[in-house]
């Protein structure tokens, strides 16, 4: 079991796209295993992108609405039903915001053999896999957030023992 080090906001892999999977080999299953062990490994995650561990890489692993998985070159669809709940990120630790996302939600992509998945949820499945393919875009979850939560979590951001600590 490889459990990685979570990379923190400030880390430039997290603010930078991830490139596509081209080869699947030992080397993404490699990846894969360690995403799950690193997802399974603690209480409380949702979900985890490779460049979460340092590998700018389109993949990632979920645990969200009763499910389990990971996928390859997410390709993500969203509904036009809106959905509000505080929502908080590994790199961004402890720290929990408002942020809207769509209700229902769809992630298209491969598994670790080329084969096609695709993922369909609702609720709080949806809501790891908008999280999770934004990690894979350079987007953090505060990067949608607007008004009066946008400016506690820039401050709270900005305050937090994490944040100062030398890396």
């Amino acid at each position: 079991m490889t459990m990685r080090p979570i990379r923190l906001l400030g880390d430039p892999v997290l603010r930078t796209p991830a490139e596509p999977v081209t080869a699947f080999d030992g080397s993404l299953r490699d990846l894969v295993d360690d995403l799950m062990d690193t997802l399974l490994g603690a209480e409380g995650r949702a979900g985890v992108a490779a460049p979460q561990i340092g590998v700018p890489l389109r993949v990632f692993a979920y645990k969200a609405g009763g499910r389990v998985g990971y996928v390859v070159n997410p390709v993500l669809t969203v509904g036009d039903e809106p959905q509000e709940g505080d929502e908080g990120c590994l790199s961004i630790p402890e720290l929990y915001f408002p942020r809207r996302r769509a209700m229902e939600a769809t992630v298209e992509g491969l598994d670790r053999d080329g084969n096609a998945v695709t993922v369909s949820g609702s609720g709080f499945l949806a809501r790891a896999l908008q999280h999770e393919t934004g990690h894979l875009d350079g987007v953090l979850y505060i990067d949608g957030l607007t008004g009066d939560p946008r400016r506690q979590a820039l401050r709270a951001v900005r305050s937090a023992p994490w944040a100062r600590a030398p890396r």
